[in-house]
Order: C-alpha cells, then structure tokens, then sequence
C-alpha cells in the first residue's frame, strides 16, 4: 500500500495512525469480554477500521453520519467517552437506548451520529432527508451513510440513490464492500464488476477506494466532501476492503476460502500503516509501544467505571411513557365564524393552515405539486409554498418514509401523503421499525404524518379500496387517527401536525365529496385520544369510526324504536377506553362496526376490553359486524355485498331484541 501523500505531514501520519489504533484496541478488548460473557454479542471490523476513521475525519463534527455495525471507529472518532460506549454495549442505563437496544443500534444528536437498525435499508433514505433539510436550510453541509455490499441488494438502496439524484442531496452513499453479507459471497450478491458502476444507472458520480488504505480513504474523501460541500450532489463510493472475523462472532469465517483469507491478511490496515510510519521515522517502536499503552489505560479505566455501574432496574411506568414523546396540545383561541366545508376542503383547508404555522413544514408525495394529488388536495400549494415545500417523489414510499424521519432528526415537521393506504406496504418497514421505535429506542422525536386515503364504496378494487388501519393499531409507538367529519378532520389533522410523535391518519375517500357540515374557518385543533359521543341513548351502545358512522346513523334514522348511543372513535391509538366503558356501562348492550374484515381489527379488541372491564354490565353478548373476509372486489354488486353497511341493520335489530 502506498501511504506517501504530499498534503500529510508526520502530525498528520501520527494523528491518522491513533485514531486507526484506537477502536483496534477496543476491539480486542471487546472481543475477551464476549467470551467472558460480559457482553452479548460482538460485530467486529478488524481490518474495515480505515475506513470508518477516514470518511469520520473528512467530515466536521455537525455533520451527519449514519454507521453500521463495523463502524467503531465512527464512534471513537466523534469523542464519545468510552465508558458510554462499554454501557450500551453492556446493556446499562448510562448507555444510549436505556438497556433497550444493543451495540450501535442507537443515535445521538450531541455527536451527530444516526446509528443503524438491523433492517439496514431505511438509513440509506434517513440519510437525504438529513441532507434534505440541510439543503431547505442552505447550509454548506454533507451526509455520509454506511451500508455494506449485501445492503446494495435492497430496494431502499435503489430508492435512496434515486431520490438522492432526483434532488440532488448532498449524500454521499458509502458501501463497504468486505465481501460477503453474513456467508454469502458478493457473486451472489450481484452481477456487476463494482458497487459503484451502479452510480451509473442514477446519473451518479462514483468513485473506488481502497478501503485499507487510511491515508487513501483519508485524502480522497475530505476532496470529495469539500467538493459536495460547494456543488451539492450525492456521491456513491464503493469501499474494498475485507471482513476477518465472523458477520458476529458466533458465525465464524469457515465458508471463506484459506487463500482469501492470507491474501487479506496481508492487507491489515493497521499493521501497514504502523511498519510505514516506522519505515519513514515517522515514529519509533517506542512511540508505537506508548500509543498503544495509553490507549489500553484509557480502556480498562472507562471499563472499570462502567462496571461499578449497577444493572438496569426494570420500571415498567418509565418503559410505557418512553413509547412516545411526551406531548401536550397546544391551547388556541376558539375560532367563532364557521363556514360549510366537505370533507376534502376541511383536509386541504388544514393543511395550508399548519404550512402557515410551520413555515420549514415539507409535504411530500407521488403528483402532488402541480398536479395538486391524485385527489386534488394540495392543488394550488406549489403556487403559495413553494416546490421546495411541496415535493413531488419518485414512486419509492419506503425511502420517501426514511427521509420524512431525516427531516424530523434535523427538526423539520413532514407529512408523507400515501397516494392511496394500499401502497404503504411498500413503506411499511420503516414505519414499523424506525418511526415507531425510535423514541422508546434512543429518544429521538418522529414528527411525521403519513396521510391515508382509505375506504371502499367507491368501486376502486382490490389494490385502492383497504381501510388497514389495525395493521398499525398493534404497533406501539405509532398514532392512529381516522375522522368521519371535515370538522374533525381538520382538528384532527392540525393535532396531528403539532405531535411530535408519527401520527397515521386515515382520510376515507368516500367521504372526501359526499360530507358536508359547519367547519371553523380559523386554524383549531382537537385533541388526539378523545372519542366523540354523536347520539345519547339508553339501549345499545354503537362503537365505530370513518365511514361506516355515517352507516350507523343512516340506519338508527330509520330504526327510532332504538334507543341507541353512537360513539365515533376518531382515534384508534391511543384509543378513549374511558368513553367506550362509560357508555357501555350505561346501555349493557354494545356493538361494534367497522369497515374492516372482522378477524384481526381492531373491533376484536374493543371487544376484549369490554369483556374484561365491563362483563357484569352487559345484558347481552358484544356484536362485532365487519365486511366480508376477502380482498375488496370491483364490481359494484360484489362490494356491497362485501362492506358491513348493508349487515349492520338487521345484526343491530338481532341485538335491540335480545
């Protein structure tokens, strides 16, 4: 390896070769205590240290960095003190997830640091909206995020890198290429010579760097990054380099090849780069010896700290309020003039208002600029905020979804509109495990909506008519809205905006142009959580949200033998089981409609809660009445027949009787 290069001088060479010692060290340290069983688990990067330390040094400190597993050397070189480092490996309450989370699944924003989850792909795009914002804010900044050449095989790379270019974000997108993902050899990865001739297929600029070679990876990286801070633009750099122990170190290295093995060997970064220093009198063995022994001291003194530190106590009331941020809705003056609204004005009308309120606010969305949505909603929003506020996205929800969670680490409110709820499975990993994980996991704030257009009745088939909020219900973390009325919808939405916490909210679409009421005109909002009693009555008590209480209404107007309460849910997470136990205390009759199939939704466990809260009340058993158990079929024939609305009648007259 060639080390000469003519801007280091021996302060430089001697700093470099520190910093590449450092996490080498800690390595083997850490590696005696997995046997010793003082830590769970270990993912080494003895022979990948060049790289994080490089790529570390060419950034400044405010500058983010999302690593991965064999990216220690990221964390030393940020100066976080070691004994924080030991407690989160050790699972201690002075590490950074609480005991929550292990190794380097963990953020933290006094370091700038983004750390990783074990799905990989959702850092590529948390990575742009980080670059994002830092480009709304026109500050001269980069992004440097870790995946390893098995993460290039998944669709959140490509969505990245193709978000990434589309708006040219300041990223630059760094793959270690160490050779295998876990066992599997990058022959079976892909069929291309290098990573970084994919850069192509984006109109991406892309470089190789020899990964063990610190000065290399040192000097090319900080001209890159000075480059990307003046023209702004992502980067894709292919790092070869080689992993010498095991995926973790339960795993081992038999699948790889003897000679593959010596071959890289030889290439040691650290070991080359110590006999070049001493070869040029850089530094003397002496020196070596002293470095080495210091940075030993330093470990076994931060150790010793963290070892008097006692195991985690378990507080179950702490875990439950670390789920979410805590969050109190702020109070508005009351708005008095009202005037009539439907549905989807009350939603478009909301969302200009809190564009108003957050003036950094960003909306994004397949079509929605200016063409103004799929359902015209924010039509005429790219005139009055802006296309840098108003963005129009490749159809590519899983990254869109990522970079929303990289605006709000960067302290960027964004909503994400889903053109219809159907396609947020395309999106869904990073909903379920980073925005809903991410505060109970390190403390870091979601402050995403993601807009639902839901709903059969509107003859739109199989693959845009699910209304699939109980997949998200289970999710802890996670809020669930889902308004039946413009002028909840428009509370609703604003309450969701203001909560710093992800907030799904479900808009149905037959609703959008058939409903219409009195809606405040000023900006209001209603607090998330709170249930809405529609009709008193003393019989039976009716517990449903979204379109199907417009069902229930239209069927107790033709039934007003029945006595019946309607209570619209309006939240479903968190849900307002004191107004349904009130109410249900008060009828000893209850059922529950939803437009949902029955096995799974949410109805199943409003039901439990009753049973398990309020059994001695009831007079009869609790109703569940769901649509039919399939996909949502096009024909208008067969979708009536599939919705719950022509069931519900007869099921709540069966009831009445019992």
């Amino acid at each position: 390896m060639d080390f000469k290069h003519q801007s280091l001088t021996r302060e430089n060479h001697i700093d470099l070769y520190r910093s590449l010692l450092k996490p080498r060290l800690i390595e083997e340290k850490m590696l005696i205590l997995l046997r010793q069983g003082k830590i769970s688990k270990w993912f080494s990067g003895i022979g990948q240290e060049a790289i994080a330390i490089g790529v570390t040094k060419a950034l400044n400190k405010e500058e983010y960095i999302l690593p991965m597993h064999r990216n220690l050397g990221v964390f030393t070189e940020r100066g976080i003190p070691l004994y924080r480092l030991f407690s989160q490996f050790q699972g201690k309450s002075n590490g950074f997830t609480k005991g929550r989370d292990r190794s380097f699944h963990f953020g933290t924003q006094e370091y700038k640091i983004i750390g990783m989850i074990s799905h990989l792909g959702p850092q590529l795009g948390v990575a742009d909206g980080i670059a994002l914002a830092h480009k709304l804010k026109n500050e001269k900044a980069v992004t440097a995020v870790f995946t390893g050449e098995g993460g290039t095989s998944e669709g959140d790379f490509h969505e990245a890198l193709n978000i990434a270019s589309v708006w040219q974000l300041p990223v630059l997108f760094c793959v270690e290429n160490n050779g295998y993902g876990l066992s599997t050899p990058v022959s079976e990865q892909f069929n291309c010579e290098h990573i970084a001739d994919k850069g192509k297929g984006y109109g991406m600029e892309s470089h190789i760097i020899e990964g063990n070679n610190i000065v290399e990876v040192f000097t090319k990286m900080k001209e890159i990054v000075e480059e990307v801070r003046e023209n702004p633009r992502p980067v894709l750099i292919e790092f070869k380099t080689f992993r010498m122990r095991g995926h973790e170190e339960a795993s081992g290295t038999k699948y790889v090849p003897e000679e593959l093995m010596d071959y890289w060997a030889k290439q040691d970064p650290v070991e080359n780069y110590e006999q070049f220093l001493l070869d040029s009198d850089f530094i003397t063995k002496d020196e070596v010896s002293k470095f080495k022994s210091d940075i030993k001291s330093e470990i076994n003194e931060h150790l010793k700290r963290t070892n008097k530190e006692p195991s985690i106590e378990p507080d179950e009331k702490l875990e439950l309020e670390d789920v979410y941020q805590q969050f109190t809705l702020d109070e508005h003056p009351k708005p008095s003039r009202k005037t009539e609204m439907r549905f989807i004005d009350a939603i478009s009308k909301g969302l200009e208002q809190s564009m108003e309120k957050y003036k950094t606010m960003v909306i994004m969305g397949q079509d929605i600029a200016e063409y103004g949505g799929v359902f015209k909603i924010t039509d005429g929003f790219v005139e009055k905020f802006g296309k840098d506020r108003v963005r129009n996205t490749p159809i590519c929800e899983s990254a869109i979804v990522s970079a929303a969670m990289g605006l709000s680490i960067q302290d960027i409110k964004s909503i994400v509109e889903m053109q219809f709820s159907d396609f947020v499975t395309s999106g869904f990993n990073p909903i379920a495990n980073y925005l809903a994980k991410v505060h109970y996991r390190w403390g870091q704030k979601a402050d995403v909506v993601i807009r639902m257009p839901c709903g059969g009745g509107v003859g739109a088939g199989p693959f845009h008519s699910q209304t699939n909020e109980a997949w998200f219900t289970k999710i802890p973390g996670l809020k669930v809205v889902y308004p039946s009325s413009p002028q909840d919808a428009k509370g609703l939405l604003a309450a969701a905006i203001e909560d710093p916490n992800p907030v799904l909210f479900f808009e149905h679409k037959a609703l959008y142009r058939t409903i219409r009421e009195d809606v405040y005109e000023d900006y209001f909002s209603i607090e998330i959580g709170k249930a809405n009693l529609l009709k008193e009555g003393n019989d039976i008590t009716v517990i449903t949200f979204g379109a199907a209480v417009h069902w229930a209404l239209e069927v107790l107007e033709r039934c007003p033998e029945i006595s019946a309460e309607v209570l619209d849910l309006r939240s479903l997470s968190p849900l307002d089981e004191a107004a349904i136990f009130n109410s249900v205390k008060k009828t000893g009759k209850v059922i529950i409609l939803q437009e949902d199939s029955l096995f799974g939704g949410i109805a199943s466990d409003i039901s439990a809660l009753i049973s398990e809260h309020c059994f001695e009340y009831l007079d009869a058993p609790i109703k569940r009445v769901a649509s039919l158990s399939t996909p949502i079929p096009f024909a208008k024939e067969l979708e009536d027949q599939y919705l719950a609305k022509l069931k519900f009648e007869n099921e709540l007259k069966i009831l009445n009787n019992y």
